[in-house]
């Protein structure tokens, strides 16, 4: 087992895994059981059974993802949404309000202003870089704050250290989707978050082969979105766990490759003449570039940028390119391009999308692990 002063490389082998070996096997089995013999347990949530999240598998990632974050628990789920619906149905009740960063994914941007509100829940969006207009939207019964560690799809990073001290003056509970960074970049808990958020479809288990998700932070917090998860039934499969177990293994390799890529793509595309804007927080020409120099060990795989010559020119760069795939999702072994407004964010209408600064022409790219030059070199012949 790995220890909590080990680097995460080791822990991401070690963390978790079932001790002594079951029957030996260097890779934990697939528990494909529904239910198992009943042991004695004293209340309902420790029954095992696969809906409770709880089978040897679910254990074994439980153990490992908080091990990741330096946090005291997680939870893995059936999908980043269920995850993050789930962790905001517990802690949020009817007359409830919370804040929640301006930019944020399409999915989780459509709960807060159309799935909540039907439930008496209110919010209201702050700019994460502008901490002294946070308290003028506060209210009597403001509950949490929502913020991402870099913002789908522009890449905008929040001043992360005033949302802590500010949810802590507050007595706000602080959640965090640290998606795009991965526990190899960033670890919420250890910067005082009490919950991370996570598409485990996505950097987690890195090859587009599952869908998952998980909540990584306090263990009280997460002992109360156990039990909620357990009655909405957002329960991930023992045969996805084991997939999920896998792909993490090689988390810290995949993504400090695609760290590196990621930001010598970015160089050269704001180099190129006919790229107007690109969005990554490792360029010095981004307006959070100091704050991510403080608080990440890396500025992920994800970039977006825009062309001269609007949808059109977008259009024809992405069916010119050889390598990367045109396709939604992000995170995995393969480069991915789209345009949000056509897949991540089309939920939105086109003045949410305008008032959150996502034009029609943006391109998200998601770094695989292919060699850097390559992937250069086809976007530079793509571009001509």
């Amino acid at each position: 087992m790995a220890g909590n002063n080990e680097h995460i490389e080791t822990k991401l082998i070690h963390a978790g895994e079932p001790d002594p070996r079951i029957a030996g096997a260097v890779s934990i089995p697939i528990f494909q059981s529904a239910t198992f013999e009943y042991g004695g347990e004293a209340s309902y949530d420790a029954i095992k059974y696969i809906r409770l999240n709880n089978t040897p598998n679910h254990t074994a990632l439980h153990e490992k993802l908080a091990a990741l974050e330096n946090a005291e628990a997680a939870l893995v789920t059936a999908s980043g949404m269920a995850a993050i619906s789930t962790t905001l149905f517990t802690l949020l009740s009817s007359g409830d309000h919370f804040l929640a960063q301006s930019c944020l994914y399409g999915g989780t941007y459509d709960l807060a202003t159309r799935e909540l509100p039907k439930y008496g829940i209110s919010f209201d969006f702050i700019d994460g870089s502008d901490p002294d207009t946070w308290e003028s939207k506060l209210k009597p019964r403001t509950k949490a704050i929502y913020v991402e560690t870099m913002a789908n799809p522009l890449m905008e990073v929040p001043d992360l250290k005033a949302v802590v001290a500010f949810a802590k003056a507050h007595s706000l509970v602080t959640l965090i989707d640290n998606t795009f960074a991965s526990p190899v970049n960033f670890r919420p808990a250890e910067w005082g978050f009490d919950l991370s958020l996570h598409s485990c479809t996505k950097y987690l288990n890195g090859h587009s082969d599952i869908v998952a998700g998980a909540v990584i932070g306090r263990r009280d917090l997460i002992e109360q979105i156990t039990h909620k998860l357990n009655l909405l039934g957002g329960t991930l499969d023992p045969h996805a766990c084991f997939l999920l177990h896998r792909g993490v293994k090689t988390l810290s390799v995949r993504v400090h490759h695609q760290n590196k890529s990621a930001h010598a793509i970015a160089s050269f595309l704001e180099q190129h003449p006919a790229v107007r804007k690109v969005n990554y927080p490792g360029l010095e020409s981004h307006s959070a570039h100091a704050i991510a120099h403080e608080l990440f060990d890396g500025n992920s795989g994800m970039l977006s940028f825009e062309l001269d010559g609007g949808v059109e020119a977008a259009e024809r760069f992405m069916s010119s390119t050889r390598l990367p795939i045109i396709a939604p999702s992000l995170g995995g072994i393969e480069t991915l391009l789209t345009r949000p407004t056509t897949t991540s964010h089309s939920g939105l209408t086109p003045e949410e999308r305008q008032q959150a600064g996502i034009s029609d022409e943006l391109i998200r790219v998601s770094v695989g692990i292919e060699h850097t030059e390559d992937l250069i070199a086809d976007f530079e012949q793509a571009l001509a």
